[in-house]
This record gives structure tokens, sequence and C-alpha cells, in this order.
């Protein structure tokens, strides 16, 4: 069943730094955010750091596990790392989205 995740979690970090490269590289994002991402570099610089963490926590989880390496009580220590960078790629892809603008009047229709 960990190897079904693990295959998961690399094709969806594998989809993310694709999304990422091109996006820091080329400007492009993808069709679905391309009206909302108002800064196109730094939402691929998101999803790079996203895709990193993605694929941080599972490698943490199946191939550093052993207690033998690393002794017992360091296990929580390798997913909050991985959450950090999460939650930054996930600030820095909010950061690049597109503010609600000057509106006009009071708001309500």
């Amino acid at each position: 069943m960990m190897l079904y995740l693990a295959i998961f979690d690399a094709l969806l970090a594998l989809f993310c730094a694709a999304a990422g490269v091109a996006a820091v590289a080329r400007g492009w994002v993808v069709p679905v955010n391309r009206r909302p991402v108002r800064r196109p570099r730094v939402y691929g610089w998101g999803l790079l750091v996203a895709a990193f963490a993605l694929c941080w926590q599972p490698a943490y989880l199946l191939v550093l596990n052993d207690p033998d390496i690393l002794g017992p009580g360091i296990r929580g220590w390798g997913s909050l790392p991985g959450s950090a960078l999460l939650l930054t790629g996930i600030i820095l892809m909010t950061l690049s989205r597109r503010t609600g603008g000057n509106r006009q009047g009071n708001g309500t229709p």
C-alpha cells in the first residue's frame, strides 16, 4: 500500500515541478490558473518548493524511517521540515495571485 502512495505522490510532485519550471523559465501557467495569477515566476517558485516538499515527506517516511539507522523518536522530525516547505510553497503561490483591486462604492450589487 505504501508503494501505491509513493507512486501517486511522485507523479503529483513531477507534475508540480514541471509546471513550476515552465512558470519560472517561460512565465507559462496552467490554463486553469492563468487568470488569477499575476506574477507567474513567484507562482512557479511556489510550485517548485511544494514539489520538493511532496518528495521530502514520503522519502523520509519510506526510506529514512528505519529506527536502526536514525534511532527511535526521530520520525516526527522528518515531517516537520516537509510541512514547513509545503506551507512556504502555498504562501508563495498565494502571494502570486491577483489582489481584489480598487473597488468603487460600498461593494453591494
